[in-house]
C-alpha cells in the first residue's frame, strides 16, 4: 500500500454532548465508547496504516491534552498545529498540507475527524488501501457512508455511476428533509458525507489555490510566521484570524472536477448527539444503554451516564447525564436542543459551558470541591516531575495541606519540602510555586481565603509551559 500521513482534526468543542463534553475538555478527549478516548481510538485504527507520525490540528488550549493522550497509546510523537481561533476544515487542512510538504516529500494525507466512531476497523483500513491508488494519481477522495436510514442530520454525496469502487462525485447535497432523504435511500447511489478524505498534500493545496487563494495565502502567512516550540507549531494569531472560515466541502470538494467518492460500510457514526451515542453503545434487553452506576426499573430505550448512583423508574426514551456540577434530562428525540442550553449558559457567562468542576492543566488538575463567601477549597493533583508557574495573587491567601506525595514549595526566597500531613501558608502577594519532585502523583488540599477568588487573580513571573492569561 502507498504510505499515508494521518491528519487528525481535533479543533471541535463537542457542545452537543454537554454536560459531559465542554469547550475546555471536548468529546474527542473522552472515553465515550470503550476504554480509549475518541482521539486515541482514531489513532488506533489508522496507526497500522502508517509508519509516520500524525499531524494534529488542534485548539491551542488543548495542546497538552493531545500530546499526553497520544503518548499514552504509544503513537509516534505528533506534529501538533495550534489554531489560535477556529476557522473550519479548509484552513485546517491547508496548514496540515503545508506542514506535510515542509517535512519532506508529498505524502498522501488521510484526513480524519478525531471524534467519530468506526465499528468495523478492518473494513475501514481496506477502504483506505482501495482509495490510495486514485488519491496517488491526483484524485481528492472522500469516503461516503452507505446509508442505513433516511437520516436528515447529514449531508449526502451522489456518486456518478454504479458499482462499489472509487467513482467520480456527481454532486454534494445539503441535509435533506425526511421525504427527500427517503428518496435518496430508495434511489441508491447516495451516501452520507463522512468528512473523511484521502489526497496528496500538493493536490489539495493546488485545488485550494485554484478556488480559494485567499485561504491559502492566509494559511501560508500563518504557517511561515508560526512559532515552533518543540513539537508544537503555534500558527501566527493575526494571520490565521484573518483567514476566511470555510469547510473543505464548500471551498473545494463541491467545485473541483477531481472529487471522487468511495462508498464504505464501516459502522460509522459521528456521535453528534446523545441519541447517536445511544446508537453505538451496547444495550440491554430493554434497549437501555448505561454508563456508570445505574439502576433501571420498568425503563426502556434510555441512555444514562452517571458518576453517582442514578435510578430510572418507569421512564422510556430518556437521556440522563449526571456530572459533578450539572445534570441533563432530555427526551431522546429532543437532544439536539442541548445546543439551546449551551447558548443560554454562554449568554449568562456561566463557567459550566467551558469547564468541568475538575479542570485539567498541563501539570495535572484541580477540583473545586467547595466554595462559599470568601473561601474556596480545591483538591489539587500534580504529575510526577511537573511544576506550576511562579505566581502571586493580589486578593487571596492559600493554605496547602499535603495528602499524598512530595511537594516542593517556593515562597518568596524560601524553598522547602512538604510530605503527607504537613502544611504551609501562602500569604497575599507572596511569590510562590508548587513542584512535584517525586515519582508518584502529588495530591494536596488548597484552602483559599480572600475578597476575590477568580482564576484571573494571577500574576505569572515564570512558566515552563509558556502560558499567558488566566488559569492556574
Amino acid at each position: 500500500m502507498i504510505p499515508v500521513r494521518p491528519v487528525l482534526l481535533s479543533g471541535g468543542s463537542g457542545t452537543r454532548l454537554w454536560p459531559l463534553s465542554r469547550e475546555a475538555y471536548p468529546k474527542q478527549f473522552l472515553p465515550l465508547v470503550g476504554e480509549d478516548t475518541m482521539l486515541q481510538a482514531t489513532w488506533a485504527r489508522i496507526g497500522p496504516l502508517s509508519g509516520d507520525a500524525p499531524i494534529v490540528v488542534a485548539n491551542e488550549s488543548h495542546r497538552f491534552l493531545v500530546a499526553e493522550q497520544l503518548r499514552q497509546v504509544g503513537a509516534p510523537v505528533p506534529r501538533i498545529l495550534l489554531e489560535p481561533v477556529g476557522r473550519n476544515t479548509a484552513p485546517a487542512i491547508a496548514v496540515a498540507a503545508l506542514q506535510a510538504l515542509a517535512d519532506g516529500g508529498d505524502p498522501l494525507l488521510l484526513v480524519l475527524p478525531s471524534d467519530h466512531v468506526v465499528a468495523n476497523v478492518d473494513a475501514f483500513r481496506a477502504a483506505v488501501r482501495e482509495a490510495s491508488n486514485a488519491a496517488n494519481d491526483g484524485a481528492l477522495v472522500t469516503f461516503g457512508i452507505v446509508p442505513t436510514a433516511p437520516e436528515t442530520g447529514f449531508g449526502y454525496i451522489e456518486a456518478d455511476g454504479a458499482g462499489n469502487g472509487v467513482r467520480p462525485v456527481k454532486r454534494f447535497v445539503e441535509k435533506p428533509d425526511a421525504q427527500t432523504a427517503q428518496q435518496y435511500l430508495d434511489a441508491g447511489g447516495y451516501y452520507w458525507n463522512s468528512g473523511m478524505f484521502l489526497f496528496r498534500a500538493s493536490r489539495v493545496l493546488e485545488e485550494l489555490e485554484r478556488y480559494r487563494p485567499d485561504i491559502v495565502a492566509a494559511c501560508r502567512a500563518a504557517f511561515d510566521d508560526a512559532k515552533r516550540d518543540g513539537d508544537f507549531v503555534r500558527l501566527d494569531g493575526d494571520a490565521f484570524a484573518a483567514c476566511p472560515s470555510d469547510s473543505i466541502d464548500y471551498a473545494v470538494m463541491e467545485r473541483t472536477d477531481a472529487a471522487m467518492v468511495l462508498p464504505v460500510d464501516i459502522g460509522w457514526n459521528d456521535v453528534g448527539s446523545w441519541s447517536a451515542l445511544w446508537d453505538v453503545t451496547e444495550r440491554d434487553a430493554d434497549g437501555n444503554a448505561h454508563h456508570g452506576d445505574v439502576i433501571a426499573v420498568d425503563t426502556r430505550n434510555s441512555y444514562a451516564y452517571a458518576r453517582r448512583l442514578v435510578a430510572l423508574v418507569g421512564v422510556d426514551d430518556l437521556v440522563v447525564v449526571e456530572t459533578d456540577d450539572a445534570v441533563l434530562v432530555a427526551r431522546k428525540d429532543r437532544v439536539q436542543q442541548v445546543k439551546d442550553v449551551v447558548a443560554q449558559l454562554k449568554a449568562a457567562d456561566r463557567t459550566q459551558v467551558a469547564l468541568h468542576r475538575e479542570v485539567h492543566r498541563p501539570w495535572g488538575s484541580y477540583d473545586s470541591v467547595d466554595v462559599g463567601d470568601g473561601f474556596q477549597v480545591k483538591r489539587i493533583k500534580v504529575k510526577p516531575g511537573a511544576t506550576l508557574s511562579l505566581q502571586s495573587h493580589a486578593h487571596r491567601a492559600e493554605h496547602w495541606i499535603v495528602v499524598r506525595g512530595l511537594a516542593r514549595v517556593t515562597r518568596n526566597d524560601e524553598v522547602y519540602d512538604l510530605r503527607a500531613n504537613e502544611s504551609t501558608y501562602i500569604p497575599i502577594g507572596a511569590k510562590h510555586r508548587l513542584e512535584n519532585p517525586g515519582r508518584e502523583t502529588l495530591e494536596l488540599i488548597e484552602v483559599q481565603s480572600g475578597e476575590y477568588l477568580g482564576e484571573d487573580d494571577i500574576v505569572r513571573y515564570d512558566d515552563v509551559y509558556g502560558r499567558t492569561g488566566q488559569g492556574a
